[in-house]
């Protein structure tokens, strides 16, 4: 089973967030994937790695089956922690480090196995070969199906992939941040066949003054299509041809609801100019 069109993210579900309970997530997994939302972005970081254990739990109680839904994670970013012996924020990429947290991951999360395992940002020192042999390890265990990067650079994710095969790369793209599309960076991956995750696909578009030339068009948009900005931001990524998969942030399953809508819907050429328009400042050339 490949991701939803949606992916739902958990990094707010714990510590960093909402705090919700066991039964506050199990819920949300049951409905997400009522809503035919069956995929969910996690970090051994989150929550000051606690949020994949509160996970777990509510996955356990919920009537969700580990086989009905796809769970991603990503390792490898250090925060201080007296616990880890981190004094400071850093990068580990050891093959022995890796394959224990992923492990960990695993045990937290309650799952069994990865469906993704990403990489969380490049280190000046990572080594590829040091990489592929962990994630050839963990394959071979049946602990993870694939494997992927998050914010890596089309450079970076080449050097690895001469060693180890990478399938997505989580990146930040949205209406408020088109560098990945202005810098050739989606082309890139598509070249290379590898499937791009959104981080923060709504971008800064509630942040946005309401004189802002993206707000007006937003609200102008909003009104023609009956959807809310979020959506027409989900709508502006969709219409990329480049298959690009929104990790959304949000606990509230209404909004998730939603933002699975949204993933249906196409933008008239005109509509997806005007919103490309006013982010960018100015007209295309």
């Amino acid at each position: 089973m490949g991701l939803s069109k949606i992916i739902q993210g958990c990094m707010t579900y714990g510590e960093w967030g909402k705090q919700l309970t066991t039964h506050d997530i199990a819920k949300r997994i049951e409905s997400n994937v009522e809503n035919g939302i069956t995929s969910f972005d996690h970090a051994d970081i989150y929550g000051g790695y606690t949020t994949e254990a509160d996970f777990g739990k509510g996955l356990q109680a919920s009537h969700i089956q580990r086989s009905d839904i796809q769970i991603i994670s990503k390792c490898g970013l250090q925060l201080p922690s007296p616990e880890r012996g981190n004094q400071l924020k850093h990068y580990q990429y050891d093959a022995d480090y890796i394959v224990a947290q992923a492990r960990q991951s695993i045990s937290n999360l309650q799952c069994d196995y990865l469906d993704v395992f990403l990489l969380h940002r490049p280190s000046p020192l990572m080594q590829k070969d040091e990489i592929a042999k962990a994630i050839s390890l963990l394959k071979s265990e049946g602990l993870i199906k694939a494997f992927g990067v998050s914010n890596f650079s089309l450079a970076q994710i080449d050097y690895l992939s001469s060693s180890v095969e990478i399938l997505y790369n989580q990146i930040q793209i949205s209406c408020t941040h088109l560098e990945a599309l202005e810098n050739d960076h989606l082309y890139g991956l598509s070249q290379r066949q590898i499937q791009p995750m959104a981080w923060q696909p709504l971008g800064e578009v509630f942040k946005l003054d309401s004189d802002h030339n993206l707000k007006i068009c937003l609200s102008e948009l909003s009104s023609k299509y009956n959807l809310n900005e979020a959506q027409l931001a989900i709508a502006f990524l969709n219409k990329l041809p480049f298959d690009i998969l929104p990790v959304i942030g949000t606990t509230s399953v209404e909004r998730s609801r939603l933002s699975m809508e949204a993933t249906q819907v196409d933008l008239e050429l005109q509509d997806w100019f005007r919103l490309y328009e006013a982010s960018r400042g100015h007209e295309v050339a």
